[in-house]
């Protein structure tokens, strides 16, 4: 058997059912990895060590009676805007740095039933308001295909730790590409799954409208694993769409004949690279070679959705992030002498400058005299770019594009450029103000050896319909990716 840690979650959940290796082993094998490799890369806010061995021997005995899942004994890492109860949840702020939640989000109860093993909690941007993962009150984390370069952001943490062997699987949270972007820069798949069909309970909001959580995971079918073990309907998230249980692992099957694969010239834009626009257009021809039909559709209204996204994301961030005030929880300046300096004085040491411009633009675009001019007019560009989704979905089954213009980009090289920075989610962006479903997977490497994503889009939940043309894709391109071989410490 291959070491513990280079093995998939299919792999490894065969391992633990045949008892050629149990879940206490595995997790300690993942806990060794992450001491000798995360000094480099930095994934990891939280390691939860004692939970995980205490879960692993739970998982132990739940495969000894017989009363295993897909995930029980399976390494998972949590990026840190998840609630987790006793364990530290930062969202990589300053404003919440030992906050411990008093409950667990859905998603945690979920994976907790299925004796999953949590290793611990995933650096990230700063509430998730970034594209690279520099952005995080403690330290940047590094893509482990280059240790000088960003992972993505704002899941980075959760996309390099898969990268990097130091979990299975992990979960993020998308709110305008935070999960697609990451997969993408760090060579691992990750699911943006449809508006509503994963609980939002206890996932720290960002932009309620927006924001969704997802896997990440080595490969198309461990990602559909994962999707299953955390979707499905929960009342406790008003948003929460009440749809049947799906089984998306049978979906992932090579086989798209008579599928229609829809190409958006809005998404091959001027200015992005020669490799991944060819690597990717490459990977699109390759459907045809599974017997699918290329067509090129428009979404016209798609060069209007990065102005859109940062007004209705920030207006929302504005709403949800007045709760941080030093009154209830989390931090409080120390100095102060009325109730109006506490609350300055709070979220102006509390908050990074990132989500300090943020709230500010939302509130701008939310105040008296600009909220028609600006977020208003947000909302009915959303509405077109729907519509534009809608309209395509009529000629297509999937849309297949790029995921972002560039590879993965030096650490410090977009800093301090808001605006370049924010167009590295121009690809990603209209799908969450769209609500559909976006999956970002490998789809080759540029000549520095950085990994290129390529991303699938489908209608409204039909999740099933795109694990069904990624799989064909990973399978019919065989990457065979040798994962990014860290230096250790001596």
């Amino acid at each position: 058997m291959s070491e513990i840690t280079d093995l998939s979650l299919n792999e490894l959940r065969a391992a633990l059912d045949n008892r050629e290796v149990n879940p206490v082993e595995v997790a300690k094998a993942y806990i060794h990895r992450i001491q000798e490799s995360d000094e480099r890369v930095k994934a990891f806010i939280t390691v939860t060590e004692d939970i995980a061995l205490e879960q692993a021997a739970k998982a132990e005995r739940m495969i000894e009676e017989g009363n295993s899942g897909p995930l029980t004994g399976i390494p998972i890492g949590i990026k840190d805007v998840i609630c987790t109860k006793g364990v530290p949840t930062t969202c990589s702020s300053r404003m919440l740095e030992g906050f411990k939640p008093p409950y667990d989000a859905t998603v945690m109860e979920k994976l907790n039933g299925q004796g999953a093993v949590m290793v611990g909690k995933l650096n990230m941007d700063e509430f998730a308001m970034g594209s690279s993962t520099e952005n995080s009150a403690f330290f940047p984390t590094h893509n482990p295909w280059d240790l000088d370069r960003v992972p993505g952001g704002s899941s980075g943490g959760s996309a390099a730790a898969v990268a990097a062997r130091e979990c299975v699987v992990s979960l993020g949270s998308d709110t305008g590409g935070s999960i697609r972007q990451p997969a993408a820069f760090c060579g691992v798949v990750g699911l943006k799954p449809t508006y509503g069909r994963v609980s939002r309970y206890g996932l720290v909001a960002f932009a309620s409208s927006l924001d969704q959580i997802g896997p990440f995971a080595r490969n198309i079918k461990d990602c559909a694993l994962t999707f299953q073990a955390i979707s499905g309907h929960d009342h406790r998230d008003s948003t929460s769409a009440p749809m049947p249980e799906e089984d998306f692992v049978s979906a992932c099957t090579p086989k798209i004949e008579g599928l229609t694969v829809g190409v958006p010239a809005e998404y091959f834009v001027e200015g992005m690279s020669n490799e991944v626009e060819e690597t990717v257009r490459q990977a699109i021809n390759r459907f045809r070679d599974a017997g699918a039909t290329i067509k090129e559709i428009s979404l016209p209204h798609s060069r209007h959705a990065l102005a859109a996204y940062y007004i209705i994301a920030t207006a929302e961030a504005s709403s949800n992030l007045s709760r941080y005030d030093g009154v209830k929880y989390g931090f409080r300046a120390e100095e102060y002498s009325n109730l109006m300096e506490m609350y300055r004085a709070t979220r102006s040491q509390g908050f990074g400058p990132e989500v300090k411009r943020r709230i500010m633009l939302g509130t701008y675009c939310l105040s008296a005299g600009y909220y028609d001019a600006f977020y208003k007019k947000a909302s009915s560009v959303r509405a077109l770019i729907i519509q534009d989704f809608k309209n395509a979905f009529d000629e297509c089954d999937i849309i297949a594009a790029p995921v972002t213009p560039t590879t993965a980009f030096r650490i410090g090289e977009k800093a301090q450029d808001p605006i370049q920075m924010y167009l590295s989610d121009i690809f990603t962006i209209p799908v969450n103000l769209a609500g559909v479903p976006g999956i970002s997977m490998p789809c080759g490497f540029d000549s520095k050896g950085l990994p290129i994503g390529i991303q699938l889009i489908a209608k409204h939940f039909q999740e099933k319909i795109l694990f069904q043309a990624a799989h064909t894709l990973e399978t019919v391109l065989d990457l065979q990716i040798k994962w990014p071989e860290l230096k250790t410490k001596s």
